[in-house]
C-alpha cells in the first residue's frame, strides 16, 4: 500500500513539473524557453534574374511548397511546417529571399507539393477554399506589393492543389510573371487562398522578394551587400509540447463557426525562423528590412538602450527623406526600411522590444515573453564604415487632388453573437463574392475615406494601387452613426460630414510617403488618396490590369481576411 501512495505521489510530481514547464493543456511555457540562444538565420538568397554578357535577363524560376520539419528553438523538438524552397532540403520558414532587378522580368512556377490533410484546423463554415473529398491543400500565391497582371496577382479564387489536380474557379495559370517595372522596394510573397490564409501563413507559406534598381540606389549609399542587408520577417507562434504549431480548435463562436477565432496570437516571438534569436553585428550601419509576417499582431519596435532607426522606405517605396525615430509600430503586412548605426550604442548588446497591446490599441499589454523580439551582440572594435543615410532619399511625384476622378467611403463592419463575440467581419456591409462595387480607371487617381466603425485597427492593404494617407479625424456621436450606417450602409445618407468633425491624429513623419497597408484606426475617418498607376514614371502598365480575375482589397488581419473583410477590385478602361 505504501509503494503505491509513493508511486502515485511520483507521478503527481512529474505532472506539476510537466504544467510548470510545459504549461496547462500540453503547450510550451514561453518562460520556460531561454530566450538568445539561437543564431539568427540569413534565409537563402534567389536571384529572379539571369547575367549574360554583364547584362541581367529575364529568368524563371520553380519554387514549391513543401511539408517538411523546422527547427525553431533549439529546446523545442522539430515543428512540421509548410515551407516554401526550390527543393525539400533548401525550404525554409520563412521562405527564400527572392531578388528581382528593376525592368527585369520573373518568371515562377508556384509547385504545391503539399499533402492530402492541412498540419493546422481550418473552419469550412466560413467562405474557404475546399477541393473535393476534402482532398489536398489549396493554395496561391499573392506577391504583397506587386504591381503586376491580375492573372497572376494571386487571387484567392486562384487556389490550386498538388500537382495542379484541382483548382479554383478563377484559376489562371501555372507560371506567374512578375514584371519588375515599378520603383525598387520591398515586397513580400505569402498564400491567399480563399479562407485558408490565416492558416497557410501559420504553417509556414511566406517570404521576402525585393526589387533593386542599381542605378537609383548606388548614389544613396546604404549600407549593402548580404551580410549588411537583411531581411527580418518577424511573427509570433505558439506551440504544443510535441513541437506543433498551436492554434485552437474551436472557435469564439463554436455553434456557428466551430473554429474561426477573430485573432491568432502566439506567445512566442520568431524572426526568420527563430524563436527570440541573437545577432552578432560589428560596430558600423545595417540596414533591416523588417517584414511584420503576423496573423494579427502588430508590434511597436524599440531599443532597450534608447538606439535609434533610421528609417528610409515603407512597404514597396522608399521614403523622400531619412527620419531618425525611437520607435516603429507596425501592423501586419507592414514592412519598415531602416538603417541601425550599432556604434552609436552605449552598451555592448542590446535587445529589441516590443510594445504594442494585444489585439491593438486596446488589448492585452505586452509580457516578458512577446514583449521581447531578438538581442544584438555588438562588436567591441571600432571599424571604418563607408556607407552612410542621405536626409534626401528618392522622391516621387505628389498626388494633387486636381487629379482627383472618384471620391469613394469605404465602410468597416464587425458583425457580432448574442455573446458578443464577432462572428464576421465585412467592407461596405458585403462579403467578398457580392458584386463588384469599386472598379477604378487605369492610371486614375482617387479619394478613398475609410471609415472603421469597429474597436480594432485594421491594417488596410490594395491590391496594384499605392496611396498616401492625407488625414485621420475622429468620428464624433459615433454609435448615433454606426447605427444609421446599420440601417444604410450609406455615408453620405447618413451625413458623415457631420460626425468626421473629431480630433486630428497626425501621421507619423515615417509614415507620410507612399504605401500599400495603413493601419485604420477605430473610430476614426481615415482619408487616403489612392493612384493606380507607377508612380515613378508616367508610362502605362506593363500588362493590362483590366484582365480577369481582377483584384482585391482588404483587412490584412489574415483571420479577419478570411471571414471575410475583403472585396473585389476591378479596374476599367
Amino acid at each position: 500500500m505504501e509503494l503505491k501512495v509513493n508511486y502515485t505521489l511520483f507521478l503527481v510530481h512529474i505532472l506539476g513539473l510537466f504544467v510548470a514547464v510545459y504549461g496547462d493543456g500540453g503547450l510550451v511555457s514561453p518562460s520556460k524557453l531561454e530566450m538568445f540562444v539561437d543564431e539568427i538565420p540569413d534565409m537563402p538568397r534567389i536571384k529572379g534574374y539571369d547575367v549574360v554578357h554583364e547584362v541581367p535577363v529575364s529568368k524563371r524560376l520553380e519554387i514549391s511548397m513543401f511539408q517538411k520539419y523546422w527547427k525553431y528553438h533549439k529546446d523545442l523538438p522539430p515543428t512540421k511546417v509548410f515551407a516554401y524552397g526550390e527543393t525539400k532540403h533548401s525550404a525554409t520558414v520563412p521562405g527564400p529571399t527572392i531578388e528581382a532587378v528593376h525592368g527585369v522580368s520573373t518568371r515562377v512556377t508556384w509547385q504545391n507539393q503539399l499533402p492530402s490533410k492541412h498540419i493546422l484546423p481550418w473552419d469550412p463554415t466560413i467562405p474557404t477554399a475546399i477541393p473535393t473529398n476534402n482532398q489536398g491543400v489549396p493554395t496561391v500565391v499573392h506577391l504583397h506589393g506587386g504591381i503586376d497582371e491580375p492573372q497572376s496577382d494571386g487571387n484567392s479564387h486562384s487556389w490550386f492543389t498538388n500537382g495542379f489536380r484541382q483548382r479554383g474557379p478563377h484559376w489562371t495559370k501555372k507560371t506567374y510573371h512578375y514584371h519588375n517595372q515599378q520603383q525598387p522596394g520591398n515586397l513580400y510573397y505569402h498564400d491567399h487562398a480563399m479562407g485558408l490564409t490565416r492558416v497557410n501563413l501559420l504553417a509556414g507559406l511566406f517570404g521576402a522578394y525585393i526589387i533593386r534598381h542599381h542605378d537609383v540606389e548606388a548614389p544613396l549609399g546604404l549600407p549593402s551587400g548580404d551580410e549588411f542587408d537583411r531581411p527580418l520577417v518577424v511573427f509570433d507562434r505558439s506551440f504544443r509540447v510535441n513541437g506543433s504549431i498551436y492554434m485552437d480548435t474551436k472557435g469564439n463562436n463554436p455553434d456557428i463557426h466551430p473554429q474561426w477565432q477573430p485573432e491568432y496570437f502566439g506567445d512566442v516571438i520568431v524572426v526568420n525562423g527563430k524563436a527570440w534569436p541573437y545577432m552578432a553585428v560589428r560596430q558600423r550601419k545595417y540596414r533591416f528590412r523588417i517584414i511584420n509576417a503576423s496573423n494579427a499582431r502588430f508590434f511597436k519596435f524599440f531599443f532597450s538602450n534608447g538606439l535609434r532607426f533610421i528609417h528610409v522606405g515603407s512597404d514597396s517605396v522608399y521614403s523622400e527623406e531619412s527620419v531618425l525615430v525611437k520607435d516603429i509600430l507596425l501592423g501586419p503586412s507592414e514592412i519598415a526600411d531602416v538603417v541601425v548605426d550599432f556604434s552609436k550604442s552605449n552598451s555592448s548588446s542590446v535587445i529589441l522590444h516590443n510594445g504594442a497591446a494585444y489585439p491593438y490599441p486596446g488589448g492585452d499589454p505586452v509580457n516578458e515573453s512577446n514583449g521581447k523580439v531578438m538581442k544584438f551582440i555588438i562588436n567591441r572594435h571600432r571599424e571604418f564604415d563607408s556607407s552612410r543615410v542621405p536626409k534626401k532619399l528618392l522622391k516621387y511625384p505628389t498626388p494633387r487632388l486636381s487629379e482627383v476622378s472618384k471620391t469613394r467611403y469605404i465602410a468597416m463592419y464587425e458583425y457580432t453573437s448574442p455573446i458578443d463575440e464577432p462572428v464576421h467581419l465585412y467592407i461596405n456591409a458585403m462579403s467578398y463574392d457580392d458584386p463588384v462595387t469599386e472598379e477604378p480607371k487605369v492610371g486614375s487617381t482617387e479619394i478613398w475615406n475609410v471609415i472603421n466603425l469597429t474597436e480594432d485597427n485594421h491594417p488596410l492593404h490594395i491590391h496594384l494601387g499605392l496611396f498616401r494617407v492625407l488625414d485621420q479625424t475622429n468620428i464624433t456621436n459615433i454609435d448615433e452613426f454606426r447605427e444609421c450606417m446599420n440601417k444604410l450602409n450609406n455615408a453620405e445618407k447618413c451625413h458623415i460630414e457631420k460626425y468626421a468633425r473629431g480630433e486630428k491624429l497626425s501621421v507619423e513623419p515615417y509614415e507620410k510617403g507612399w504605401k500599400n497597408v495603413y493601419k485604420m484606426h477605430p473610430g476614426y475617418v481615415t482619408k487616403i488618396i489612392v493612384k493606380f498607376a507607377y508612380i515613378h514614371t508616367n508610362a502605362s502598365y506593363a500588362f493590362d490590369a483590366t484582365a480577369e480575375p481582377g483584384y482585391v482589397y482588404h483587412c490584412h488581419i489574415l483571420d479577419h481576411e478570411d471571414n471575410v473583410m475583403m472585396r473585389p477590385l476591378k479596374l476599367v478602361k
